[in-house]
């Protein structure tokens, strides 16, 4: 059975970067060698792994990897400090239209 790994890199520039791969190690290290110019961390190296989670299914990793790099930075990092309090407030919709601040109801 194969593992996929969803990963957050923090960058020189504090930027930070999602992907996924099957293999991390090999991964890491075409990120920190800069073998792709196209890449996105290429010029922000050195980079840092902050984060990363395995995966049996290729289906749920790639769904996981689109799901938080939608995330705001905040959201990335209490994930990756493993602050589920604040990742919860995050996650919390505070739009003024959500039914919680409605008060119609």
């Amino acid at each position: 059975m194969k593992t996929y790994y969803v990963y957050i890199l923090k960058c020189k520039d504090e930027l930070l970067y999602v992907g996924m791969t099957n293999n991390l190690e090999r991964r890491m290290n075409e990120h920190m060698l800069g073998l792709n110019k196209k890449c996105f961390t290429y010029k922000r190296r050195p980079l840092e792994l902050i984060f990363h989670q395995d995966f049996n299914d290729v289906e749920q990793a790639i769904y996981f990897e689109k799901k938080i790099k939608k995330w705001s930075r905040e959201k990335k990092l209490a994930l990756a400090e493993d602050n589920f309090d604040m990742l919860q407030i995050l996650s919390e919709c505070r739009n003024a239209t959500h039914s919680k601040y409605n008060k119609d109801d």
